[in-house]
């Protein structure tokens, strides 16, 4: 047997390594298309439905080949007006007022934390671990009380509280990236909260707030189940308007698809807007 020598082998292992690290990569980009693919085929399909006639919404097994048709598009728009006009004014308003309230909490939490910060950052966080559910009976009776009830102002209150605990948490994580350098530049130069806030902070950490701001746009934009049971007509939003959609006799399906694909434009449009504002802003709160 013919043994090989130390060299050759230590010149073929840079060209082995290599190769298996090519391999490696391409082998995660395949897998990683393949998830891609495998969660936006759905959504691929109700698009595709929305296009088609009832008729041909509804076989079985599926077909593939259809007379594309605007029909159900009409029908969803010629309803939609309301539902969505009330979403747009609970999405953005409550959007506002957790920015608003997030920031300066925020900042009491992280550049100049309060006493007992700790306690009051895990306070807000465990508010969302109360399921809704248990928390719809005495919000019922204080929009009641209150004269909200059907009204846009307790969705845009309701969003803001859904949303705010987690606003917090982001923006906080968000200005502990901020250079403590900056920080002391602005103190020696005699700036104030406010000043240190406006000046110093926001424009660091902008990205991380639009970030924020789309989460909060695509919670409170689908939210439904306070819709429901808080309000009827003067307030209802799209995500009622979709099943308002489904009728209780028969099957629309391409009517649904159809609802349910101009639901989700706003959000898509938005997102692809905002996009790298996104990505900079949640790896801005990954890295430490």
């Amino acid at each position: 047997m013919t043994a090989v020598p130390l060299r050759a082998l230590r010149a073929r292992e840079p060209g082995s390594r290599r190769l298996r690290e090519v391999s490696g990569k391409v082998g995660w980009t395949v897998l990683a298309w393949v998830v891609a693919i495998a969660f936006f085929l759905p959504v691929l399909w109700m698009v595709l439905t929305a296009f088609k006639p009832e008729s041909a919404a509804e076989t079985w097994p599926p077909r593939f080949t259809f007379s594309p048709t605007l029909a159900e598009f009409r029908l969803v728009f010629s309803g939609w007006g309301p539902y969505v006009t009330h979403s747009v004014i609970a999405t953005i308003g409550s959007t506002i007022l957790v920015l608003l309230l997030g920031v300066p909490a925020a900042y009491a939490l992280s550049v100049h934390p309060v006493g007992r910060w700790r306690d009051g950052l895990f306070f807000f966080i465990s508010t969302k671990m109360l399921p809704i559910v248990a928390a719809i009976g005495p919000l019922y009776v204080i929009a009641l009380k209150t004269h909200l009830l059907d009204s846009i102002w307790v969705l845009i209150i309701l969003y803001t509280a859904m949303n705010l605990p987690l606003a917090i948490w982001m923006i906080r994580s968000f200005m502990l990236e901020v250079p403590s350098e900056l920080l002391e530049a602005a103190e020696l130069d005699g700036a104030g909260r406010i000043r240190e806030i406006t000046g110093v902070i926001l424009p660091v950490i902008s990205p991380g707030l639009v970030s924020t701001a789309l989460i909060c746009v695509i919670f409170a934009w689908n939210e439904l189940f306070l819709a429901l049971n808080l309000t009827v007509t003067n307030a209802a939003t799209m995500p009622m308007y979709l099943i308002s959609s489904v009728p209780q006799e028969g099957l629309y399906i391409a009517h649904l698809s159809a609802a349910a694909t101009v639901a989700s434009v706003p959000v898509i449009i938005v997102g692809w807007i905002a996009q790298r504002s996104l990505v900079r802003g949640l790896a801005m709160g990954a890295i430490k």
